[in-house]
């Protein structure tokens, strides 16, 4: 019998399960990610757990595996603040991908799609084992059931998904007078495509949906391009990725995450327009998704009201739109803030 709760050795793999103890199973990963250097064999671990229970319980051994340049790919399940439904603020994870910044040499991914997923650890693959980069990844993967769409043939997808951004789709709409950016990251994506089309159906609205895969890529690739810019006066100034991929796109900028909303923040000064953050401040609660995302603020209407009062801003329609957007959409504007609340 061949199931991951049946524990058995085998030359060419191993699964350990060894239950809740985050710090005993990253020694682990740390002894298997490192044993290219201690023996001579390349093993390439993958450490799967509530993600919530990554950086914030483990944090400083995760430290350590940087330290000793360990390479591997931690997976933080059930991630994101929303997607695990009823298991309130001890499980419900919304800062991982901020607790990771720090990290020199982790690369952290938040995957809204399967493809984007795979393209992630091939390349990952390579670039350790393959090139010798002494490197290790995060990913986030949640626990809800949804459709997976195949790739994109259009554009530079693989690029994209690497270096964190890319357009997923492209509004059909283009002689709409009204347009917006739609930025979407995990879990969160799906309330994104949804608010896409009330927007286009509803308001007339023609939204591009972008998809982040990764805060912690750009935020990287434009600072390294701030210091160089630095150090080399004179000549041609290198433009970030995030910026010379956003150029040519029109309207406001609306970027949704199941994430605290520090990390689109991050990339704020790059984005060329004005940029709107929805994210999941606060401690989680216990509550299906639905009312999280209701609650939190990340979901189809909020991400609907927020994309017509930046339009608003930029004086492109009236606020009276706005303020019945509000009626419609059935948002109560004197709820507490999930922050603090």
């Amino acid at each position: 019998m061949d199931t991951l709760l049946y524990y058995k050795e085998a030359k060419n793999g191993q699964i350990l399960e060894e239950g809740i103890t985050e710090a005993g199973s990253m020694c682990s990963f740390i002894a298997a990610g490192t044993a290219y250097a201690n023996h001579g064999i390349n093993t390439i671990p993958f450490f799967i757990y509530y993600s919530m229970f990554g950086f914030q319980r483990i944090g400083d051994l995760i430290w350590a595996a940087a330290d000793m340049r360990c390479r591997g790919f931690l997976i933080g399940g059930t991630a994101g603040r929303t997607t695990l439904a009823g298991e309130g603020l001890q499980h419900q994870d919304g800062h991982s991908h901020v607790l990771a910044l720090p990290v020199p040499n982790l690369h952290a991914y938040d995957p809204a799609f399967a493809y984007e997923i795979a393209l992630i650890i091939q390349d990952g693959i390579k670039r350790m084992y393959v090139d010798g980069e002494s490197i290790f990844y995060y990913l986030t993967v949640t626990n809800e059931p949804l459709p997976m769409p195949a790739m994109p043939t259009e554009g530079n997808v693989r690029e994209g998904v690497l270096k964190g951004l890319y357009r997923f789709k492209a509004s059909t709409k283009s002689d709409a007078k009204l347009r917006a950016q739609l930025l979407g990251s995990g879990t969160i994506m799906f309330e994104v495509l949804k608010a896409a089309q009330v927007l286009e159906e509803k308001y007339g609205v023609a939204c591009d949906v972008w998809s982040v895969t990764s805060y912690k890529e750009l935020y990287r690739d434009a600072n390294d391009c701030e210091r160089w810019n630095m150090l080399h006066p004179g000549e041609a100034a290198k433009v970030p990725y995030v910026t010379q991929t956003l150029k040519d796109a029109q309207g406001p900028f609306v970027a949704a995450s199941d994430y605290m909303k520090v990390l689109p923040e991050s990339l704020s000064k790059w984005v060329p327009g004005q940029l709107v953050s929805l994210g999941t401040d606060g401690f989680g609660r216990s509550e299906n998704r639905a009312a999280l995302r209701d609650f939190f603020e990340v979901d189809a209407k909020h991400i609907v009201l927020a994309t017509l009062g930046a339009l608003a801003r930029e004086k492109k329609i009236s606020t009276d739109v706005v303020k019945r957007a509000v009626q419609e959409l059935g948002i109560k504007p004197d709820k507490l803030n999930p922050a603090v609340s």
